[in-house]
């Protein structure tokens, strides 16, 4: 079967629920939060939750039991020592998408050069939910979410709940 012929079954609407992990950030500071609500919507899905977490793992805990399609996390996806978003998350996919990382991490290159090395961005299924973790950077949000996210979403969800 073709990609094409896979993506003619992607699921439509998705349910979205977006988690900012930031100790700094607040809905009126929060512009890369924003801009993922934007386009999602504007990509005619639905927003069933917005919300501003901080780097806790208690936090992260929680909102991975939101019911949703798909649930991303922006931000404490880097190096530094209260980054946890990752290391929270990652043992806990049930099915871990490396090439979204990988893929994240190639199409950064041309944005930030060689430091993109040092993102961590992942993505996974747990439950038959999409799980993605990014940057918390608005040009990551927009990289992450326009050439991957909001492209192959809906065949993931459609694949993992095959």
């Amino acid at each position: 079967m073709s990609v094409e012929e896979h993506k003619k079954h992607a699921i439509k609407n998705i349910k979205f629920a977006v988690f900012v992990v930031s100790d700094t950030r607040n809905e009126k500071t929060d512009e890369s939060g924003k801009l993922i609500k934007e386009l999602i919507e504007k990509n005619k899905h639905n927003i069933v939750e917005y919300k501003i977490i901080k780097n806790d793992e208690k936090e992260i805990l929680n909102a991975l039991q939101y019911n949703a399609d798909a649930i991303i996390f922006c931000g404490g996806t880097g190096i530094s020592k209260k980054d946890i978003t990752i290391d929270v998350v990652k043992p806990l996919l049930q099915k871990e998408l490396p090439g979204f990382g990988e893929m994240f991490r190639i199409l950064s290159i041309e944005e930030i050069g060689t430091a993109a090395i040092m993102s961590r961005a992942t993505a996974g299924i747990i439950d038959g939910k999409a799980i993605f973790c990014i940057p918390g950077s608005k040009n990551a949000v927009k990289t992450a979410m326009e050439k991957i996210i909001l492209e192959e979403c809906g065949h993931i969800l459609w694949e993992a709940r095959k």
